[in-house]
């Protein structure tokens, strides 16, 4: 005898909702990790962006204290660097024309760099840089002019010194690092 009210599933469809119920669920979880994993690897491309961001007004903040400095024609040692100052480099030598990329160069205690006196958000090391007097007898052209004699063949007496200025943010740990490098004139 049969109750009313009860219901009886047809013998071959018993569960199937149950199945379709929980592979719906694992789409949607897939669905949500892939997502999360998503945003997770957008913030951290932002918080690299920021660090970068940071390393790089500091080096350009760094880059205006090397070039005051530059300006003052300060004395060069004999050879090498001695507290960001570099004797004028050999063009023949490589490891001379490109110190900057020497190993070893801006380690700690290495006595090549000067630090530069500046604070940009949350960066705990401060900028280094260096400055190689390219040349102390470079004519300038716009300034040729100024004296009685406009001719072509006027010689020009007023030079000027070309400083390479090269800043670097030191190396930390899972933080950006920023090298800039610019050539600077000096009447």
């Amino acid at each position: 005898m049969k109750r009313q009210g009860s219901f009886q599933a047809p013998a071959g469809q018993r569960g199937v909702v149950l199945a379709v119920v929980l592979i719906l669920l694992l789409v949607m979880t897939v669905l949500a990790i892939a997502s999360l994993s998503g945003t997770l690897m957008e913030e951290r491309m932002s918080n690299a962006q920021y660090d970068r961001s940071l390393a790089f007004q500091a080096a350009e903040a760094a880059m205006r204290e090397a070039e005051e400095a530059a300006r003052a024609k300060p004395p060069l040692p004999g050879s090498g660097c001695d507290d960001g100052i570099c004797a004028r480099p050999d063009p023949t030598d490589a490891d001379e024309r490109q110190r900057w990329n020497n190993p070893g160069f801006w380690d700690d205690g290495s006595g090549n760099w000067a630090e530069a006196d500046v604070e940009v958000g949350d960066l705990a090391a401060k900028p280094r840089y260096i400055i190689e007097l390219l040349d102390d007898a470079v004519q300038d052209d716009k300034t040729c002019t100024t004296g009685g004699d406009v001719s072509l063949e006027a010689n020009c007496t007023i030079l000027s010194s070309r400083y390479r200025i090269t800043v670097r943010t030191p190396d930390q740990a899972g933080r950006a690092s920023v090298t800039l490098q610019s050539i600077y004139a000096v009447p």
